[in-house]
């Protein structure tokens, strides 16, 4: 008979939640590094350098993947012959006991991100609890554990559906996937969960998310059945889409594509597909009895011999104090830029609370003219860091604000994560101004450019604060210029047309 102790369960899930903060699965480091070699987009191929960079940065300094730390997914297999020991509360309150303690490590601290009440007043919990727990009681005597990390960015972009049964998979995945955009920060994998009920599904679709990434090995051995035929065609027809890395333009746009199936009610077809981003953050174990689990870590010579750094040649070096409209007016879309100098910073809600004070007529805590926003809400600093990992959250959900700040405040142009959609895009054509994008999955590696970091304004929203960020070469893309023209349009058409397998449709 298997005991499984309290502590045991909470020093596992602690432990594991630090090690997959810094640590990618091996799976997706090769085929990540396979897909760089073979990248032809210039822009594309710079954007996984990043990634694979930041990967590295982060095994060897053991700091955050992604400032967006995620908020804990954990699936348990119980048992039968399980029997617990020395449990004050719930097998969920274990849990959260062992996220609250791994979030909360001083030596390498992540972002709480989890807020109480989701509809009224979304007050942080400060401790990334309560984790979102699956359990299934299965014969044996083992505690089977999988803990996942899931950013905001992907998880926003799932999506449920309910398919008619002759309804083609195929082709609802191939009109869906365009429609997320790159706030899911591809290249990652498509988790989809077909059959049973609504909620199955999304279950499935999450599930499959957690198995091992092994297109290559299937498409070196050839599909064995359906299944993995059906895989390959999404697989293939999906990078056929050519939205590429961040969604600039490319060849890879998913390493994998998985399926989970369960039966279904004839009248039914419900899917789900739920993509993982570049920050994938998983880990599987089992407990036995005999004590807390620890994963040995990877050998660093699973990374290639990629390592990033800004060129000079090919990049323009821009300086922020004494940034002009006329300046930002002359940026052309896909240039890089490299940032020097004094930027804010801003997410959701330091925005609505610009907006309600406008509407008031009060004076905000900071002058923005002339003055560029960094949509980002970074992690604690430790030991002697300036700030902790900082690299952007998703420019989208500040569309609906962009307006106002750029005619009311004098902002001058934004940098974030992924396109911008067309309400936004208008406001930046009619104020000339310009968005810029930094790369999603390479927050430590941005990190080491912020040289000077301070809290200018509404300091009680935490990580959503304004601060000032000091920036040294901080690397960045015109993703929308001053006439509107956004390289997030642009560049997948381009790609989708030199890939030739799918008819590009203008409009």
């Amino acid at each position: 008979m298997t005991i499984i102790r309290q502590d045991d369960l909470i020093e596992s899930v602690a432990a594991a939640l630090q090690y997959i903060s810094y640590y990618h699965p091996a799976d997706y480091i090769a085929h990540l590094a396979r897909a760089y070699e073979r990248e032809e987009s210039p822009a594309a191929k710079d954007a996984i350098a990043q990634i694979l960079t930041n990967s590295r940065m982060c095994a060897e300094g053991r700091r955050p993947i992604c400032q967006d730390t995620g908020i804990v997914n954990v699936f348990l297999k119980i048992g039968m012959d399980v029997k617990w020991q020395g449990f004050t509360g719930s097998i969920q309150d274990a849990i959260d006991e062992g996220v609250r303690r791994g979030y909360n490590n001083p030596d390498n601290k992540l972002r709480a991100s989890v807020l109480s009440d989701p509809i009224f007043e979304r007050k942080n919990t400060k401790d990334n609890t309560p984790a979102v727990v699956f359990m299934e009681v299965v014969p044996g005597d083992k505690l089977d554990i999988t803990v996942a990390a899931k950013g905001g960015g992907s998880e926003n972009k799932s999506k449920v559906y309910m398919l008619n049964p002759s309804d083609n998979i195929v082709d609802w995945v191939l009109k869906t996937v365009p429609t997320m955009g790159a706030g899911w920060c591809p290249p990652g994998m498509l988790g989809i969960g077909v059959g049973g009920t609504a909620e199955k599904a999304a279950l499935l679709a999450k599930e499959a998310l957690m198995d091992d990434i092994d297109m290559y090995e299937l498409l070196e051995r050839g599909p064995q059945n359906k299944l993995e035929e059906l895989r390959i065609e999404l697989y293939e027809k999906v990078n056929a889409l050519g939205i590429g890395a961040q969604g600039l333009g490319g060849l890879t746009t998913v390493l994998d594509v998985k399926i989970k199936t369960y039966p279904t009610h004839a009248a039914s077809k419900p899917i789900a597909m739920i993509p993982n981003c570049a920050a994938t953050r998983h880990a599987h174990f089992v407990m036995d009895g005999s004590g807390p689990v620890y994963m040995d870590p990877p050998s660093l010579d699973l990374w290639p011999n990629v390592n990033w750094a800004p060129d000079y040649n090919k990049s323009k070096r821009v300086d922020l104090n004494t940034l002009t409209p006329a300046e930002v007016a002359s940026w052309t879309p896909g240039q890089t830029l490299l940032l020097n100098g004094k930027m804010l910073t801003g997410r959701d809600a330091a925005h609505k609370r610009i907006q309600d004070m406008l509407a008031k007529g009060e004076a905000l805590p900071v002058d923005f003219t002339n003055r560029v926003i960094y949509y980002v809400g970074p992690v604690d600093p430790v030991r002697d860091e300036v700030v902790g990992p900082a690299g952007p959250t998703t420019a989208t959900r500040m569309d609906k604000f962009t307006r106002m700040m750029l005619e009311k405040t004098g902002l001058i142009a934004m940098v974030g994560k992924a396109e911008r959609g067309p309400v936004a895009i208008e406001a930046i054509k009619d104020a000339k101004s310009a968005y810029l994008m930094a790369v999603g999955g390479s927050a430590y590696l941005v990190s080491k450019a912020i040289k000077g970091a301070k809290v200018v304004g509404f300091a009680d929203l935490g990580m959503e604060a304004i601060y000032e960020f000091d920036v040294v070469d901080m690397p960045v893309t015109v993703a929308v210029d001053a006439g509107g023209t956004s390289a997030h349009i642009t560049g997948p058409k381009t790609w989708q047309a030199k890939i030739g397998k799918i008819p590009v449709v203008e409009g």
